[in-house]
Order: C-alpha cells, then sequence, then structure tokens
C-alpha cells in the first residue's frame, strides 16, 4: 500500500508543495522517519525533530518553511487533527484477515452471510443471525442467534455478539468487546440491607441477611450506525427494554453500559467508565476516563464531565462537572483551591489561639 504526496493531499483537500509524485509507505514521527515515510511535524515542536530522521515529505502547518527543513515535498494542513483522521484511515493495512470464511469457522446454515463478507478462524455464527455485506469478522468472534450485523462492520479478534442484538452499519469493535450479556440485576425476597441504605442515606435498620435471587434479561442490545466500543467494553442486555447505543458513538476501552440505559448521539465515553442501569444520557455528551454514573439518572445532550467524576444526580444539559459527587467545574475548582489552604488555615488558627491565651487580662 503506497501513495503519492499528490494523492494524500487531494485526500484531505489540503495544498501539497515540491515533488508531488514522490511515493509514500506509511507515516512516521519526525525523527524516527525514513525516505519513504510521511513525517507528522504538525507543529514547529514536532519539526524540530526532522533534522534526526531521513524524511523527504511531511506534513507540516500552514505557512511553514518546507524548504529550509530540506524536505522535498509538503503537505499544508489547517486542522492536524482532522489531518491524522484522513491519513491514518487511508495508511491503514489491517488486520490481515484473508477474505471469504475460514474452514474452521462454524455457521449455521440458517444464518445469512452477506457478499464480500470476511470470517476469521474459530468463529461462530448462531441460528438466523445476519451479517451485512463488506463486513470483517475476526478470529474466535461469537455472533449469536437471531443477531443483526449491518453493512462494513469489523469485529476484532474475541469480540462477541449476544443474541438479538441489533447493530447498525460500520460497527467496529475492538479486541474482547462483550455486547450483549445479561444485566447485572438481582432482588431479595424483602427489603436488603442496602435498599434501607438508600433510602436512609446510612441506616440499614432491621435488614436481615439474605440471598439474591436473579432478574433475567429479557431486552437485547441496539447499536446504530457508526458506532465504535473498545476492547473489553461490556454493553448488558435490558431487562425488558433493551439497551441502545446511538449512532456515531465511541466507547473507549474498559468501558461498561449497565442494563436498561441509553445512551444518545456522537457521545463519548472514555477509558473505565462505568454506567449503571437505567440511566438516560443525552447526545453529545462527553464522559471522560473513570467516570462514575449511578442508576436511574439522566444527563442532558452536551454534558461534559471531567475524569474521575461521580455523578449521583440528574445533570441538565450543557453542564460542564467534576468531582466526587460530580458539581460544577468552577464550583469543584474553587472547592479544591480552598482545600489545599485549609493546612494554612489551621496553622493561623493555631497561632492566633495561642496569642489570644498569652494575653494578660485587663484589670
Amino acid at each position: 500500500m503506497q501513495f503519492t504526496i499528490q494523492q494524500i493531499a487531494d485526500a484531505l483537500g489540503a495544498e501539497c508543495q515540491g515533488d508531488g509524485g514522490l511515493t509514500i509507505v506509511r507515516a512516521a514521527e519526525p525523527g524516527d522517519a525514513g525516505p519513504t515515510d510521511l513525517a507528522m511535524a504538525m507543529s514547529p515542536k514536532y519539526a524540530e525533530a526532522l533534522s534526526k530522521g531521513e524524511a523527504r515529505a511531511a506534513v507540516l502547518w500552514e505557512g511553514a518553511d518546507w524548504q529550509a527543513m530540506g524536505l522535498r515535498a509538503a503537505i499544508f494542513v489547517k486542522r492536524p487533527r482532522m489531518a491524522m483522521a484522513g491519513i491514518t484511515a487511508m495508511l491503514d493495512r489491517g488486520q490481515g484477515i484473508e477474505p471469504g470464511i475460514h474452514p474452521s469457522a462454524v455457521i449455521d446454515p440458517t444464518a445469512e452471510i452477506g457478499p464480500d463478507v470476511a470470517i476469521g478462524p474459530l468463529t461462530v455464527v448462531g441460528a438466523r443471525a445476519r451479517i451485512g455485506s463488506g463486513s470483517v469478522i475476526g478470529a474466535h468472534c461469537v455472533v449469536g442467534m437471531d443477531a443483526i450485523l449491518g453493512e462494513q462492520a469489523l469485529l476484532r479478534e474475541m469480540v462477541s455478539i449476544g443474541a438479538r442484538a441489533q447493530i447498525g452499519d460500520r460497527f467496529i469493535a475492538q479486541p474482547g468487546a462483550r455486547i450483549g450479556g445479561d444485566g447485572f440485576s438481582f432482588v431479595t425476597p424483602e427489603v436488603s440491607g442496602a435498599e434501607r441504605a438508600r433510602e436512609t442515606l446510612g441506616d440499614q435498620g432491621d435488614a436481615k441477611a439474605q440471598s439474591w435471587l436473579r432478574i433475567h434479561s429479557l431486552g437485547a442490545v441496539e447499536i446504530g450506525d457508526d458506532v465504535e466500543v473498545g476492547a473489553n467494553c461490556t454493553v448488558d442486555n435490558g431487562t425488558i427494554r433493551s439497551t441502545r447505543i446511538g449512532d456515531g458513538t465511541k466507547l473507549d476501552n474498559l468501558v461498561h453500559v449497565g442494563h436498561n440505559t441509553r445512551v444518545g448521539r456522537d457521545c463519548l465515553l472514555c477509558g473505565q467508565t462505568g454506567v449503571s442501569g437505567s440511566v438516560e444520557i443525552g447526545n453529545n455528551v462527553v464522559l471522560g476516563g473513570q467516570t462514575g454514573v449511578v442508576d436511574n439518572i439522566f444527563i442532558g445532550d452536551g454534558v461534559i464531565s471531567g475524569g474521575g467524576t461521580k455523578i449521583l444526580s440528574n445533570v441538565p444539559a450543557g453542564r460542564v462537572i467534576m468531582g466526587y459527587p460530580g458539581i460544577k467545574m468552577e464550583t469543584h475548582t474553587d472547592v479544591y483551591k480552598a482545600q489545599r489552604r485549609l493546612p494554612r488555615m489551621a496553622r493561623d488558627v493555631e497561632a492566633l489561639k495561642k496569642a489570644v491565651f498569652k494575653q494578660t487580662p485587663s484589670d
């Protein structure tokens, strides 16, 4: 797989100068780039490393003096990260999954496999499952009975899609993702200590120890178009209704979405975020890494939570929050600053106490 500088520039809608016919095989950081590499030097601080490599071509910021850098060609971009998206898509060599169905794959006779589908070794496709055209299913994957997978899906190795899941087009699942496990839903014959503590915010009352009984998951998972889930993500089936993830939403590695939860369009759920059951999340929401969300609340459109936030109550649309519990970010910052001043304030108070006690009582 190789492209000319002109081809890459045209694909990006960007300007190029110099030898547009120069052939590029891969992208590289400036200091590591060789003669057939495209150096990613999209800001002056990265361009400083060009002299350590052997790059003949680079992606640069607008107005950069490419000739002074000793380059033969350059591509100029306005928004570096957008350029990264286009360049990496062009130069991605994939995972090497061979076209067609591997002989060791187990495909139920009633399953429907679309045209141009690749299925890797030891994959299992269940009864009446449907896999859309152009999809690539890696090794050791499972697509459960009655599951629907849209066109141009990519399942990396060891992904499992549970029974009755419905997934849209261009779905991407990284290694070990699990879609459609049963929800974590249990009940005790009588009111439990946990229920009492939640009601009273602390006291278990007279609740006794009991065994937990399983509530089965009769719902499934529904996922829209252009959704991506990271490695070892888990999305649970709904109890009665299906758990839903909207179009364009992206889940990072180790994200958990609990039963009955509904996530809107174009959301980002970053690494190790955990969302409890029956949460309603709006559109364009960003939950930073290790955000935790309590069950049965809503998070409005456009909310952003900083990393480590614990969301314990409803969040109105557009709010930026942080902390434990999650509060407005500016308020959290003020609280943090005040907290850092506490040791000094304690020393000042102690000094004042000593000064007052040393004073001689007036006559």
